[in-house]
This record gives C-alpha cells, sequence and structure tokens, in this order.
C-alpha cells in the first residue's frame, strides 16, 4: 500500500515542458500533501498494457536555460516547436527498433493515436488529451506517452534508447559532435511518435550532460532547429524531486522515512522523506552528486578486461554519501528508512538476482529485494570480466563497462545507510512530469468549472 507524499519547506519554482513556442514556464506548486495515485502502464518493450502505479509531490527548482513565466498553454497545445512540421508528420528517423529497456537498442512502440472517450447515445465521441513525457540523460533517451485514467494514467506508446550523449564529457567538458548526432537521431524518432499520436501536453527535460556540458545549451537549441522539441535544462534538485514523485506509490504506509535514490549516468539524486507524526511523508532533504555511471566508469575504468576501476569509484561515492548522511543527522532519527532505488542499475541488479533470460520489467518494478541478496549479486558481478558481463542478457554490451561503476554506488549506498531492503523501480523522472502535469491541468480544470458553476448562479 502507499503512502501520501508532502513536501516541506518553502514553495520551490517550477518550470513545465516546452509546450508551445515561447517555451514558457510552469507556475511553482505550494507545498501541499498530495494524493496516493494509481495508474496502468504498458511493458514499454511490447506496448501492451501491464499493471503499474504512479507518484506524488510537489516541485523543484529549475535550471536557468528555460525558466520565466508561468505556464499559459492549454491542454490542446503540442508539446513540438512548429518549425514547418505537420502533427501527423512522420519521424526522419523511421521507427524504433527492437530491445530491452536495460541492455540497450530502442523499445518498440505501443499503441498510438489520440485517446477517444464515448460520449452521448447517438454515439458521438469526444477527444481526450494525450500527455507526453521526454527524459534526456547522460545515458538514454526515453519517451512516455499516456492517457489520463482516474488519478493515474494507461500507456499509449514508449520509446528507450541508449545514446550516451555524456560520452566523453568527463575529459573534454563539452559534448562530442558524435554523440549529439546520436542523441538527435533517437530525439526524432520521439518527435515522430508525439506528432503521430497528436499528443496535446508534453514536457521536455534534460539533465546532467546537459547541465554540465560547455554547449549544452547549444544542443538545445540545436534540438529545437532538427525535431521542433524544446527541452529544458533542470537542476540536480528538480531531478530528485521528480524521481520521488514518480516513485511515489511504492512508499509504504508504515515508513516513517524513505531514501529515494537515483544512479543516473552523470549524476546521482537522493531525495530523503520522512514523516511527522500521523502526517504524510515530507522532503525534507535533496541532494544530486556528479556520480553517473558513465562519469565514474569515464574517470576510474581502465581498458583492461578487468579494470572495472570499483574500488576508487566506491571510495568517492563514499565521501559524498557520508556528506549527505551528515547533513540530514538533524533530523530526527528513525528506527528503520525505506530504500527506493530508481536506476539502470538496481534494476539491473534485480533481473540478475531473479535469473531472468532477458529483462523483464513486469517481474522487475516494484519488487522488493534483500539487501544481502543485491550486494551477492554484486560480489558476484564484480569478479566478471567486460565480456562476460556483456554476455548476460540482463546486461548486455552497451552496460557492460557501467554496470560495475552503478554496483559501486549502491554498494556505498548501503554501507551508509544500513537498510535490510530496498524497493525496485522501473520508473521515475516521466512518470513524475506526467503526474504533475496531469493533476495541475486536473486542478485548473476544477478551478474553472467551479467558476462557471458560480457565474450561472449569480446569472440566475
Amino acid at each position: 500500500m502507499s503512502s501520501e507524499v508532502a513536501v516541506s519547506g518553502a514553495s520551490p519554482t517550477v518550470s513545465a515542458s516546452s509546450v508551445d513556442e515561447k517555451n514558457v514556464a510552469e507556475a511553482a506548486c505550494p507545498p501541499r500533501k498530495l494524493q496516493e495515485a494509481r495508474s496502468t502502464r504498458g511493458d514499454e518493450n511490447t506496448g501492451q498494457n501491464s499493471a503499474h502505479s504512479s507518484p506524488n509531490q510537489s516541485r523543484p527548482n529549475q535550471s536557468r536555460p528555460n525558466q520565466s513565466r508561468p505556464d499559459q498553454s492549454r491542454p490542446d497545445q503540442s508539446g513540438l516547436h512548429q518549425s514547418g512540421s505537420s502533427p501527423s508528420g512522420r519521424s526522419q528517423a523511421g521507427g524504433s527498433q527492437a530491445g530491452g529497456s536495460p541492455t540497450g537498442g530502442s523499445q518498440s512502440e505501443g499503441n498510438q493515436g489520440r485517446a477517444r472517450t464515448s460520449g452521448s447515445k447517438n454515439g458521438s465521441r469526444s477527444e481526450r488529451v494525450l500527455y507526453g513525457a521526454l527524459d534526456l540523460g547522460t545515458n538514454n533517451c526515453r519517451l512516455l506517452i499516456v492517457e489520463p485514467d482516474g488519478d493515474g494514467f494507461k500507456v499509449r506508446d514508449s520509446f528507450s534508447r541508449i545514446v550516451r550523449l555524456g560520452e566523453g564529457l568527463e575529459q573534454s567538458g563539452a559534448l562530442s559532435e558524435e554523440a549529439m548526432d546520436r542523441t538527435i537521431a533517437a530525439l526524432k524518432v520521439c518527435a515522430g511518435k508525439i506528432r503521430r499520436a497528436r499528443v496535446g501536453r508534453v514536457r521536455c527535460i534534460a539533465t546532467e550532460a546537459c547541465r554540465k556540458a560547455s554547449n549544452g545549451s547549444a544542443f538545445v537549441r540545436r534540438v529545437v532547429r532538427e525535431t521542433g522539441l524544446r527541452f529544458e535544462i533542470i537542476d540536480g534538485q528538480a531531478e530528485a524531486e521528480l524521481a520521488a514523485l514518480g516513485c511515489e506509490n511504492l512508499f509504504a504506509s508504515s515508513t516513517q522515512a524513505a531514501l529515494v535514490f537515483d544512479i543516473g549516468g552523470g549524476s546521482t539524486e537522493l531525495t530523503w522523506l520522512q514523516r511527522d507524526g500521523a502526517g504524510p511523508l515530507e522532503i525534507a532533504h535533496v541532494a544530486s552528486y556528479p556520480l553517473g555511471v558513465v562519469t565514474l566508469a569515464e574517470r576510474y575504468a581502465g581498458p583492461g578486461e578487468y579494470e572495472h576501476g570499483y574500488e576508487p569509484i566506491l571510495a568517492e561515492c563514499l565521501t559524498a554519501l557520508r556528506e549527505f548522511s551528515q547533513k540530514i543527522s538533524d533530523l530526527d532519527q528513525v528506527d528503520e528508512i525505506q530504500l527506493i532505488g530508481t536506476s539502470g542499475t538496481v534494476t539491473t541488479l534485480a533481473a540478475v538476482h531473479m535469473g531472468l533470460p532477458r529483462y523483464d520489467r513486469q517481474r522487475v518494478d516494484g519488487c522488493i529485494m534483500q539487501m544481502s541478496d543485491m550486494m551477492a549479486v554484486i560480489y558476484d558481478l564484480r569478479q566478471k570480466s567486460r565480456s562476460e558481463l556483456a554476455a548476460n542478457h540482463c546486461i548486455g554490451v552497451q552496460r557492460a563497462d557501467l554496470v560495475l561503476a552503478g554496483c559501486a554506488v549502491m554498494d556505498a549506498l548501503y554501507q551508509v545507510f544500513p537498510a535490510e531492503r530496498v524497493s525496485v523501480a522501473d520508473r521515475g523522472l516521466r512518470e513524475g512530469m506526467l503526474m504533475r502535469m496531469m493533476r495541475r491541468d486536473r486542478r485548473r480544470s476544477q478551478y474553472r468549472a467551479r467558476r462557471r458553476q458560480k457565474a450561472k448562479r449569480h446569472g440566475a
């Protein structure tokens, strides 16, 4: 059973996705208790609907590049900058390739098209707005298109591809031409899916690679020119809170304190939540550290089959996480915390532990692992060469040189926060973005309905 979550402290500023040519920013959401959410989402590998849940929270500080005014957009506006391409235009990059989420490649298309609901008895039908969330990370490009369904949503289409946008960033300080070209190709697929589905509300975010790169903002402008997609570069606090929001229904009702961690390609985000008595869980502290698997692997791993750089990665992670632990030491002590991991690292480790022949999101998402089992998997993987890691279908060639960097972050987390279990989430930023957009639009609709009712009463 999930637990309600609230955000404590001052109201943070927020920005919404590029929903029109002005790329306006979303109004800040005040701290408030958020309701438990439910959703049904499709298996990203097949496009078929499967049971899935959603998240809870308020809003974070966003990065400089696309902040400004409150969002003036209407729900029927596209998230694409209309640079001569029609809503039904085909993607220049063509369709997606087959492949599992953790092992690379692209995920297949699901059901497309704008959702319709039954209307009156004479058979008239009304259109329902579809929502889209696009997360461009240091390693992955991931899109989710959904239809609102009660307090949650149903997946209509999805896409994921390993693009390694941050490849070489640790050494050069800039995004390489090859990495940007790969990413643009994937984003053209996403733009085509958004147009063909006639998605009404879209948010596109870029994270650590674009935050850190000297040419990150220039790349975002190039994306607009070549794909029509407008990205905002969000800061680490925003990323951490959205990841926690995407995992909200995994919080146990008995949880007194929880730590949500997101081990990404360029950074690791931490969100500490705590309950005050019988009240809801509240976000008490968030942090973002440049401890992503791509960054760490490039910094410490060598060219040899067994040169994973595990020990120096572990040492750097321990320093950062002990610093985070000190920052929350003034909070009320609790007997036990709930660990929730949302990242390719934790989902891959869960899949390997289950002995799956290939990654299966429906088996992994929402499962609970004993930390002793996860550490046993990490110990076993540390003994393997890159070739042996690549041979595991839950890891694959594209993650073989990164998985042990993530394992070292996980090892450090366990040493600093020795919980007995970890909840595994194959969800996060995209789900957080979607729930926030839908809840905001729902509040707007309710406000407008009250205004109409009030005006009708006064008119009568």
